[in-house]
């Protein structure tokens, strides 16, 4: 099956929607797929206002129609809502193709900390936008009520994995700051709740991962604390080496649907605290080998009690490969032969 995947979130960001799409791509031509994005690095772009690594393609209109048209798919995502999204929904619903889109963050809850913006806004846009798509794909089941309570229909559960191969425990030298070592990996932006994580009065030393908009402020806040170090943008090698090092991951986010570092760290076997929201409480639950507390502080400390074999052992449980049949499971085909390769690939599935 030819499959188009349209996203707004691409190279050189580094988030969990580019990281999933990559793999999906990957597990999807595993499977005897072809697999084409669509993506900003074939148009010319702006940065988006208050957060410059984004890149926002201008007019894409025309083009998108014609790299639809020149790959003829079989079946069409759309990843994003922003202007390669809208184009490409444009482009099916004057064709009359059926699409399937995704929910990968809260967009609303983060334009409402950027810019003031009701929540009530922006959830009715994104219940116009995502309505005429065949399934809409959400990464946790809470996530899937929350949205069909804001009035979005069709709903489905789109899971995660994570590269258990790359992501394992290892060598425990990568940082050789003061013990305990607290770490954070992700996006330094507003959202992710980071300050949360510098305020924490906790022993031993805190490390930053990651790069954004928030970083230059927090830097010059913070830079001069003797027990809180900085690292840039990593590779997931280079990631892997972090978590093992680690003696817990900090995840302060309270706006995040999913995670996808919550689940590196634990393949490396790094115990996570975070507070008991969606993401942290949909990916480890209430029994889960992991520290949630609405005090930060009480989960950082009952983060370093947990067995750090146990950690890795629970995420053993997710694979790219069974996230990604769930993808294509969900996808909706408008060509004939299209539709008779999904049937016979969901019979095959079953009887696995």
């Amino acid at each position: 099956m030819k499959i188009l995947i349209v996203t707004d979130a691409w190279e050189p960001q580094v988030n969990g929607v580019v990281r999933t799409l990559k793999q999906t791509r990957a597990e999807l031509q595993k499977m005897g797929h072809t697999v084409e994005l669509l993506t900003p690095l074939e148009f010319k772009t702006i940065p988006c206002p208050t957060y410059p690594d984004i890149r926002l393609s201008l007019f894409p209109g025309s083009k998108v129609n014609q790299r639809i048209g020149d790959f003829a798919p079989d079946a069409i995502h759309i990843a994003t809502e922003g202007p390669l999204g809208l184009a490409a929904r444009k482009y099916c619903l004057k064709h009359k193709l059926p699409y399937t889109t995704a929910y990968h963050s809260r967009f609303p809850e983060y334009v409402q900390l950027r810019f003031g913006i009701p929540l009530s806004w922006t959830y009715a846009w994104l219940a116009r936008f995502h309505n005429s798509a065949q399934a809409v794909m959400a990464p946790t089941r809470v996530v899937v009520e929350d949205l069909e309570k804001r009035g979005i229909k069709n709903v489905v559960l789109w899971s995660r994995g994570v590269d258990l191969e790359v992501f394992k425990p290892g060598r425990r030298d990568k940082l050789t700051s003061r013990s305990p070592i607290f770490v954070y990996v992700g996006r330094v932006a507003v959202e992710k709740n980071v300050q949360a994580f510098l305020e924490l009065d906790l022993p031993g030393s805190k490390w930053i991962v990651g790069d954004g908009p928030a970083a230059a402020g927090l830097k010059a806040q913070y830079g001069n604390m003797p027990n809180i170090h900085w690292l840039g943008v990593l590779n997931q090698a280079e990631l892997a080496e972090v978590y093992s090092s680690a003696d817990v991951f900090v995840f302060p986010s309270k706006t995040d649907t999913f995670g996808l570092v919550l689940l590196e760290a634990m393949a490396c076997g790094c115990p996570v605290a975070a507070y008991p929201v969606t993401g942290p409480i949909d990916v480890i639950g209430t029994d889960g080998p992991g520290s949630l507390h609405e005090d930060l502080h009480e989960a950082c400390m009952g983060a370093l009690q947990l067995d750090r074999a146990e950690v890795r052992r629970f995420a053993e449980r997710y694979s790219w490969g069974a996230a990604s049949r769930q993808f294509a499971s969900h996808l909706h085909p408008f060509t004939p032969h299209a539709q008779q390769e999904l049937r016979l690939a969901e019979q095959g599935a079953g009887g696995e």
